[in-house]
């Protein structure tokens, strides 16, 4: 063996151990109140800059069984400004939920079939953190949030060097319909370089992708469903534009006659419905509150609606920040969508569904999915960009849409273009389906990592 090839392995040995301690920092004990389980799990930092003032948190949560053989995916919450965190692991499809005194098992966790990694993203959200003094005021931008996310993820496989060649995933919902596809773009442009991205597809729920036809689709939906009158619907359509109400409204310069119909349809639809998931009783004094952005002025055992103000105050305690290696830095609590966040609010205007159709070309699998109780990001504003980007990519009909099974109910409806791009709703889920319908989310789930047709029998 010659002087050179034992040096080289000797300092391959030696990343792989430094490597190993980075990660082996970050791993979970146990969580405070955490039920037994066989997995690993691991949380930290990924600092941004040489001078470590700029730094995003990571919760990580390996696959209950064999994770070698499984894929890795990434989730992403949307806002801009709320917590995957909080939302999407101690809400939604994480392994545990709190319950008010400790942490229980969700049955029905996304790590059954993959490895799962929270991102809590942009910098000021959750645990994430910004101590310096030069972008105090820096407004955030979908382009940073972009290249930050990229920066990430990058240095999170120094970290993780096993799952670099992982099959990857990145999984999401609201805003992150924003978030998503921008980054698997610079993802897709690195890797013609730098070929470290093993990306195979993303899923994108109830996401905004085309602002107009997203919020516009509102008025129909609020009248299909009851939620309004005829006469407020008849006034919506023909006199206020949905989208531009609320572009005008970050501009401080709403017309008198769209304010007068908004305020009309916050009465009659009620500040007691959760416009989240219209069939979901509410929990008072809160309800789960996704997106800031896409509704101003309003606020959000089956499904435990008071599951938000139970995971703020579980992640609040001192016992678990320590078990989960955070900070807070800058503010004095961990809340689910940060109040401190300066977020560009018009980078809501510019469509990514145009960034969807590239990624589609490059032979990323897209899956849309819509939860069907979603009054803010309807289904049929995202079943209409779909079907249009579709015709325009010249992508043919390969699944006629049908129903989907989960168990012996109907789990939604899905129709598919080209064997890469694929609509489904999930019925009787709310904009965060995997809270709402857990079981029927974690099918989706599972057959969009298979690459396989949603069930159509039981």
């Amino acid at each position: 063996m010659s002087v050179f090839l034992v040096f080289f392995m000797l300092c391959s040995l030696m990343v792989v151990h430094e490597a190993s301690l980075l990660a082996e920092h970050d791993k979970i004990l146990k969580l405070p109140g955490q039920p037994p389980v066989g997995f690993q799990q691991f949380a930290g930092y990924v600092t941004l800059d040489a001078k470590k003032q700029r730094a995003l948190f990571y919760y990580f949560v390996e696959a209950e069984v064999d994770p070698a053989s499984k894929p890795l995916v990434l989730w992403l919450n949307g806002g801009p400004g709320c917590s995957s965190l909080g939302v999407g692991a101690f809400s939604e499809n994480g392994p545990f939920r709190p319950n008010g005194q400790g942490l229980v098992r969700n049955e029905y966790s996304w790590n059954t079939e993959a490895n799962m990694l929270y991102l809590e993203t942009p910098v000021g959200v959750g645990f994430s953190y910004d101590s310096s003094n030069s972008s105090a005021n820096e407004v955030v931008t979908d382009a940073i949030t972009a290249r930050d996310n990229l920066v990430f993820l990058h240095k999170w496989f120094l970290k993780f060097p096993q799952y670099q060649q992982r099959d990857l995933f990145i999984t999401g919902e609201s805003y992150a319909g924003h978030y998503i596809p921008q980054l698997a773009e610079l993802m897709v442009q690195f890797n013609k370089k730098h070929n470290i991205f093993n990306l195979k597809g993303i899923a994108l729920g109830n996401p905004v992708l085309e602002y107009a036809t997203d919020l516009n689709s509102r008025a129909e939906y609020f009248w299909s469903h009851g939620l309004i009158s005829d006469s407020t619907y008849n006034l919506f359509t023909s006199a206020c534009n949905y989208s531009r109400y609320v572009s005008e409204y970050y501009r401080d310069s709403v017309s008198p006659i769209c304010s007068k119909v908004y305020s009309q349809v916050s009465r009659e639809t009620s500040r007691f419905v959760d416009k989240y998931d219209v069939t979901l009783d509410v929990c008072i004094p809160s309800v789960l509150s996704q997106s800031m952005v896409i509704t101003p002025q309003q606020v959000t055992e089956r499904v435990d609606v008071c599951v938000e103000d139970e995971t703020v105050n579980y992640l609040n305690r001192r016992d678990v920040r320590r078990a989960l290696h955070a900070r807070l830095v800058g503010v004095r609590k961990w809340d689910v969508c940060s109040n401190i966040l300066d977020y560009e609010l018009l980078n809501i205007e510019i469509p990514t569904i145009n960034i969807v159709g590239s990624l589609i070309n490059e032979g990323i699998r897209v899956l849309v999915y819509s939860g069907d109780q979603d009054s803010v990001i309807p289904l049929m504003g995202s079943r209409s960009l779909v079907h249009r980007l579709a015709t325009e990519l010249g992508l043919k009909i390969t699944i006629p849409y049908r129903v989907w099974f989960e168990g012996q109910q109907v789990g939604g409806w899905t129709q598919v273009y080209g064997n890469i791009f694929s609509f489904a709703t999930i019925r009787g889920a709310s904009h965060e389906a995997p809270f709402s319908q857990p079981e029927r989310s974690l099918v989706l789930f599972r057959s969009f990592l298979k690459g396989n047709p949603l069930p159509e029998t039981f």
